[in-house]
């Protein structure tokens, strides 16, 4: 494991020490962000960069880090790539879910793959260690999610049948599952960023 990756385990631990999920079991939400970079490696992802910044992806959203904090620590790429999944906390939460719907296809190839694993983590949560929330709120969020996911510009074979399987479970049509013919961008795997085309106090809520 490289060190970038090991450094930013040590900080995200650090930056989100205080802070629980909202599962039944409120678990620690370093879990969180520690799950999401497993998600991309599982996948064959293997750019320490990405990986990084999967673990740092709610540091500056969730934490008192700052943009500035992660360029000095981790560099201009792995703070970009946390920038542009870090949604705008002054704004209400319905206006940040439609913006992260609208800002998917623009998303880096970097950012996108850290957007699919996250939602693919938020969903599993959901599914096996459900926090107090009613059906309809979960089948929202569900519904939600596949809207986000459905628009990235990336589209991996093994993330995207572990998120259809997910949402398969949950029984809530994607647009994506649902059109007739073929993904769009569902091949798109750049070399570059290491995965294959096939094969494989109250706490921050799903985002």
């Amino acid at each position: 494991m490289s060190r970038l990756i090991l450094k930013a385990a040590a900080y995200a631990a650090h930056q989100h020490r205080d802070q629980r999920r909202k599962d039944a079991e409120a678990s620690p939400y370093i879990n969180h962000p520690l799950t999401v970079a497993n998600i991309l490696s599982e996948a064959g992802v293997e750019n320490p960069i990405v990986l990084a910044a999967a673990i740092l992806h709610d540091t500056i959203e969730d934490t008192t880090t700052t943009a500035d904090d992660l360029r000095r620590l981790f560099g201009e790429e792995v703070a970009g790539i946390v920038l542009e999944v870090t949604d705008d906390k002054s704004l209400p939460k319905a206006r940040r879910k439609v913006l992260q719907i609208e800002h998917a296809p623009h998303l880096s190839e970097g950012a996108a793959l850290v957007k699919f694993a996250d939602k693919i983590a938020n969903l599993t949560d959901i599914l096996e260690a459900p926090p107090a929330w009613p059906a309809e709120r979960k089948a929202a969020y569900f519904a939600w999610a596949a809207s986000v996911v459905d628009f990235l510009p990336v589209q991996p074979l093994a993330l995207r049948a572990r998120f259809d399987a997910l949402v398969a479970r949950a029984s809530v049509p994607t647009a994506a599952s649902s059109a007739t013919g073929p993904r769009p961008n569902s091949s798109v795997c750049p070399s570059n960023f290491g995965y294959p085309e096939s094969g494989v106090g109250s706490a921050p809520g799903p985002s």
